[in-house]
């Protein structure tokens, strides 16, 4: 059983969420993403800005236009000569208005997308690059909501959040020109502040917690889906299903009410806000009414005054009621930059080049999140140009070695060195190694196969790039995956999700030849031909039995047939080794090894081949 099905339904490691980005460093992660496109800053900027005072001009206008109109009826004159320019004016105003803000808008949204693709590219990046051993605590999960679900949340945010900020120059514009018109005017548009404040400073803390929760509700249960999805063969074999049936209802209930909870909040600050606007137009209509009946300030103005504010309710309303959606957007985004921040490990040491490497584990231990110990006090050596197959019953810890064998995760205690097959002097700590750097020392070739979405040619330059359709047809032959010559289109097939349905033993077969592309001193195999039928089986040890030749090895076999081809098997048993030595030594000890070779040919199974 592989570390991540012993995981499934327990969530004991799964309780180690990966950051969330406050809000200070959300902003100034934008702000450095937005300072790379001066262009599109600048252009959205003064598009913005040049559009607000043309429409707030557009109001201001109409109030000249009541005075002349006023005027012209109390003296009994032609109105037309001072009317027509106003007119001509309120005309350009509008027209002018109309075309910078939808370009405001468009320039924002370029903006807002630019800033979105490169914070997912960094996501895509860390995430990629991430220690094993964080994803594997945070769970696979975690990381898949914030690539998808989160970036795509403020991606569909993007032309709100645009309309936001251009509403925001709006308002300050507008509250220039209500100073530009006359003080007292502005300090009776002023008397809506308080109930607004008081609204945000209410709404806003709670709103923050609020959708931060719905976001971590959401991504709690992506994770028990996947789980529950990835570790299906676990969960029917163990009788799990009513137990992962009652988590991923738990969980979708919490996400539901977490949701609800937020919407709730916002409807009563929306309600809120609706008051606040018929308090600011009734002080605007009594101070300007007393203000004209004193003769202090024209019919025009207030009638400015009036279509300013209304005018507002449009930016006013988009910005209170965006709240929702910048909150969730904000909440989203954290946890994008969260993990956008997080430094990619760097080795610490610089990696020797080695032909031949001798694998040398000291006092390995190691113990899950619970608290289990499933590895105790492990002393191994494996010579370089040798192979070890690891045999025993389920759960032994069999894949929890192979794994800390090939780095994939530390253990919790102990060392596992690469020592240089041809100068012993020279040593490397896999702990000391980034993720690129191991990589190109340790070949790891799983029993989970994988196939890449893409043309069979990018399948395979993963593990070399750049690689020529020479060297990959020269790669695909040395491997006997001779079935590639067949497919339609050759190395331009597309594989993969929706692309040439493959074998689980030609996926496999994939695996083993970019392995030999990578052509590392060290490989580990954990059970790579577990999948395969029997004939498929079969054809995949041949190919791994080449493939190992000359260099070190660590197979985890669930075949004995692939176990009897190694040098040396190594049999474990609850966490321990209890037998160490060559296939015809151990089945004639008549120990454990024996009684499980006897139940595999008893079995009738490929024993002789």
């Amino acid at each position: 059983m592989s570390a991540r099905e012993q995981d499934v339904g327990t969530g004991s490691s799964r309780d180690h969420q990966l950051p969330v980005a406050s809000g200070r460093d959300t902003a100034a992660a934008v702000g450095r993403a937005a300072l790379a496109l001066p262009r599109l800053v600048a252009s959205s900027t003064v598009a913005a800005v040049v559009g607000s005072i043309a429409t707030i001009a557009t109001p201001v206008l109409l109030g000249r236009i009541v005075d002349v109109v006023l005027a012209a009826v109390d003296r009994r004159t032609d109105v037309w000569p001072a009317l027509t320019p106003l007119l001509v004016a309120v005309a350009a105003a509008v027209v002018v208005g109309a075309v910078l803000t939808s370009l405001a808008l468009r320039e924002a949204e370029r903006l807002g997308a630019s800033i979105a693709a490169d914070l997912r590219e960094r996501v895509v990046d860390r995430s990629l690059r991430m220690a094993p051993q964080t994803l594997e605590r945070a769970g696979v999960g975690d990381v898949s909501t914030r690539v998808t679900e989160d970036v795509e949340v403020f991606t569909r945010s993007v032309p709100t959040i645009s309309a936001v900020i251009n509403s925001l120059i709006t308002v300050g514009v507008s509250v220039v020109a209500f100073a530009a018109l006359d003080g007292r005017l502005a300090l009776a548009f002023f008397t809506v502040v308080p109930v607004y404040v008081l609204s945000l400073r209410s709404y806003l803390p709670r709103a923050a917690v609020l959708y931060a929760e719905e976001r971590s509700r959401a991504s709690t249960r992506s994770r028990v889906l996947l789980e529950s999805v990835h570790g299906s063969r676990t969960v029917h074999a163990y009788g799990m299903g009513e137990l992962q049936t009652d988590r991923v209802r738990e969980a979708s209930e919490a996400g539901l009410a977490a949701a609800l909870r937020a919407r709730r909040a916002f409807a009563g600050f929306a309600w809120t806000m609706n008051a606040a606007e018929a308090v600011g137009l009734s002080a605007l209509v009594v101070c300007g009414f007393l203000l004209v009946r004193a003769d202090l300030v024209s019919v025009g103005d207030v009638t400015a005054a009036a279509l300013l504010f209304h005018r507002l309710f449009g930016p006013l309303g988009l910005l209170l009621t965006s709240f929702d959606d910048v909150q969730r957007a904000a909440a989203a985004l954290g946890r994008i930059v969260g993990v956008a921040r997080m430094d990619p490990p760097t080795s610490r040491v610089r990696p020797p080049r080695l032909s031949t490497a001798t694998v040398r584990l000291t006092g390995i231990r190691h113990a899950y999140d619970d608290g289990h110990e499933v590895l105790h006090g492990i002393d191994l050596v494996v010579p370089a140009g040798t192979s070890l197959a690891v045999v025993g019953e389920s759960g032994a810890g069999k894949t929890t070695l192979a794994a800390i064998a090939a780095g994939v995760f530390p253990p919790s205690a102990g060392t596992v060195e690469l020592v240089d097959g041809d100068d012993p002097g020279i040593c490397v700590d896999l702990a000391d190694l980034d993720q690129v750097d191991l990589r190109s020392l340790v070949g790891l070739v799983s029993q989970e196969s994988h196939v890449f979405a893409g043309t069979l040619r990018a399948d395979l330059q993963l593990a070399k790039p750049g690689a020529t359709d020479e060297e990959l047809q020269a790669a695909l032959d040395s491997t006997g995956a001779t079935w590639a010559r067949a497919l339609p289109d050759g190395l331009d097939t597309v594989v993969g999700a929706g692309g040439y349905p493959l074998t689980p033993a030609q996926e496999q077969h994939l695996a083993l030849t970019r392995l030999y592309l990578r052509n590392p001193p060290v490989v580990v195999l954990d059970e790579a031909t577990a999948e395969a039928s029997s004939a498929g089986a079969r054809d995949l040890e041949r190919v791994a039995e080449e493939l190992l030749a000359g260099r070190t090895a660590v197979v985890v076999a669930h075949r004995l047939t692939q176990a009897r081809a190694c040098d040396r098997i190594l049999v474990m048993a609850d966490g321990r080794p209890v037998e160490l030595g060559h296939h015809d030594e151990l089945v004639a000890a008549g120990g454990m090894y024996a009684r499980l070779w006897r139940t595999w040919t008893a079995s009738g199974r490929d024993a002789t081949t």
